[in-house]
């Protein structure tokens, strides 16, 4: 069995001739092409796929290779995956497979009977090797098609592979690339599209899932987990967000930047020093653009849009809905085209890095069970202080403790691994209600100095910006009351307590 651990990069089609340019490849001591044809096979019901097993033929001049690979761990970009490679005589042969449960479960003859093409790749691959300490690092520009029931869809994506060097050699290469080209790391094979194209299913938005954490873990350890699992949920939608229309790629990345910005606050007494500082601008840059997109789509479908739903023959709500639509389209013009660029590449290369990089030698002093303690009751404390300083005719106030009651959310979303499932949820789902409503609030506060700037100096937008505030005023005001009786509940909040062994 070997072990395939490589980083996976996809590169803007528009950028292929600039990185054949790049004076690095100069340095690579060999340099190799071919073309490469690939069959993925599983059941019609995707057993493979369920299982974690991947199972692929490859054509290389006039000899087919089997491979078979586990899922092994993949983390935004980087993955790390058992893989098996035979020579194919005409028929499946696992005999090589050195798990044997995993031999086993894929010798069985009703499976081995099932067994279908599911979809195909060919794409042309340049190989170049460089040297590296004890070992080398091989890096691999693949250009094609990845083809399913009729469907394609284009390759263009760079692999940096260890063979038997030092983790950090990948990022090294990886970075020097970027300085010329736009690379991003990617989270999805060839295989897992190909298995798209075949299922027809459409792409959605991906949210954020909770990462595995244990009580007795090192705090920085629990933050390596928590924050990959950060840079999964952004990376997850960066496709989605610079093809679709759907704004919900875009808030689903604004979410997992603020998210791993709220981790960096969380861990920064167990961080090493300046770990943050390389983030901190391109996390802070980024999630402004991100922000303002989402402000304007929240400001359109959430604000506008109803009361020119309800009040479709006033004249003066369309022509302001028009100007506040083209701001629309020149913020996500600008996210996209920040998210697009090298920089953004570069960055998340930046937090792989650091994130892959050997911890401080005192970073295991202390266990995740009394970090997570400690640092969930300072932010229950924060927030019951903001609750009793809350006035409902104060927005300030109100936003302070709305930024109080995320962090708070957040830090206990991170760590609820280590709580009990039933309690955890609880107190999560009471603080998801109140940001939810401290998030309108602030939405309709915010709506009418946003609204104003779309009106300018027009007597008649103005005076449609009027409308739509007297139209939510009612909701507005059902929601302060909301928040007021909400107020009390809150100075009493009571944390679920923490397990020191998690099953």
């Amino acid at each position: 069995m070997a072990e395939e651990i490589e980083l996976k990069l996809a590169l803007a089609e528009s950028h292929q001739a600039r990185f054949l340019r790049h004076p690095l490849l100069k340095q690579a001591t060999e340099r190799h092409v071919e073309t490469l044809d690939n069959i993925y096979y599983d059941t019609a019901d995707l057993s493979l796929r369920r299982g974690g097993i991947s199972l692929r033929l490859r054509r290389k001049g006039r000899d087919w290779l089997q491979t078979v690979k586990l899922a092994g761990t993949s983390t935004a970009g980087l993955s790390s995956r058992p893989e098996w490679e035979t020579p194919y005589a005409g028929h499946f042969d696992f005999s090589s497979i050195d798990q044997s449960a995993v031999r086993q479960w894929l010798q069985r003859p009703k499976l081995l009977a099932r067994i279908i093409p599911i979809c195909e790749t060919r794409f042309r691959r340049i190989t170049w090797k460089f040297p590296a300490p004890s070992g080398a690092v091989l890096l691999t520009l693949d250009r094609g098609w990845i083809i399913a029931n009729g469907r394609r869809e284009a390759i263009s994506e760079v692999e940096l592979e260890l063979a038997g060097a030092p983790v950090h050699a990948i990022f090294g290469l990886a970075t020097q690339l970027a300085q010329r080209v736009t690379l991003t790391p990617s989270v999805l094979s060839k295989a897992e599209r190909g298995y798209r194209l075949h299922s027809g299913t459409p792409p959605v938005p991906f949210r954020a899932t909770v990462a595995t954490l244990s009580p007795a873990m090192p705090p920085f350890e629990a933050f390596r987990h928590i924050a990959l699992s950060c840079l999964e949920h952004l990376q997850q939608n960066h496709h989605g967000a610079l093809t679709s229309d759907d704004p919900e790629y875009i808030h689903q990345m604004r979410v997992a930047t603020r998210r791993l910005r709220a981790a960096l606050r969380l861990f920064a007494p167990v961080l090493p020093e300046h770990f943050a500082e390389p983030l901190r601008a391109p996390l802070s840059a980024l999630m402004k653009q991100l922000g303002r997109a989402r402000d304007l789509d929240v400001l359109l479908t959430e604000i506008a849009n109803p009361v020119l739903a309800t009040l479709p023959n006033e004249p003066r709500l369309p022509a302001l809905a028009s100007d506040i639509t083209d701001r629309r389209y020149a913020a996500r013009a600008k996210a996209i085209a920040m998210l697009a660029a090298p920089d953004h590449g570069r960055m998340l290369l930046t937090a792989l890095e650091s994130l892959h990089a050997k911890p401080s030698a005192n970073a295991a002093t202390i266990l995740l069970i009394g970090f997570a303690s400690e640092r969930l009751k300072r932010l229950r404390n924060k927030v019951r202080r903001l609750a009793v300083a809350a006035d409902t005719d104060d927005p300030i106030s109100l936003h302070a403790l709305r930024i109080g009651v995320k962090r708070l959310r957040y830090a206990l979303e991170f760590f609820s691994p280590l709580a009990p499932e039933r309690a955890s949820n609880r107190v999560l789902k009471q603080l998801a209600s109140l940001q939810d409503t401290l998030g309108q609030l602030n939405d309709l506060s915010n709506a009418g100095a946003m609204l104003m700037d779309c009106a300018g100096d027009d007597p008649r937008l103005r005076e449609a910006v009027t409308l739509i505030g007297g139209w939510h005023g009612p909701h507005y005001a059902s929601l302060l009351v909301s928040i007021s009786h909400e107020l009390g509940h809150l100075t009493r909040l009571r944390l679920p307590k923490l397990r020191r062994n998690v099953e």
